[in-house]
């Protein structure tokens, strides 16, 4: 994957009545294909161009082959996983399920996150733990 087809920055957003989020111009030129969205880490949802969810269904695949619990753990991840398409308007689909498992509300915040977009209801990315250390790394701009 080029650094060209990288995902980064932080957008804020909006659903509308039917449960869909515009995704920003910069991500949604990676989304001409389907996307996969999975419910994620510390309770955000996460967006896949098709090459890069290969990658983690790989990974999601090889650590579970010799654990019953890490299957299951797989198993309930692979249920919540929907391929969705961005229209021409530049919106997307957030499944009702995926919206209460995030706490999507109304705002939606929507976060590069390297090789996924990430969408975050605004509460869970102000209390997520950023972790003392990694945060202390990043420079504040002074």
């Amino acid at each position: 994957m080029s650094l060209g087809s990288r995902f980064f920055g932080r957008y804020e957003h909006a659903l509308d009545l039917k449960g869909r989020v515009i995704l920003p111009a910069k991500m949604r030129v990676h989304f001409t294909r389907p996307g996969y969205l999975t419910s994620h880490l510390e309770g955000c949802l996460a967006l896949w161009t098709a090459d890069e969810f290969e990658h983690e269904v790989e990974f999601r695949q090889s650590q579970s082959e010799n654990d019953p619990i890490s299957r299951n753990v797989v198993r309930e991840w692979a249920s919540a996983v929907y391929e969705v398409e961005v229209d021409r308007q530049g919106r997307m689909p957030i499944p009702a399920n995926l919206r209460t498992f995030a706490g999507l509300d109304q705002e939606v915040l929507i976060i590069g996150m390297i090789n996924r977009v990430e969408l975050w209801a605004p509460s869970r990315w102000t209390e997520k733990d950023l972790g003392g250390a990694a945060s202390s790394a990043i420079p504040n701009g002074n």
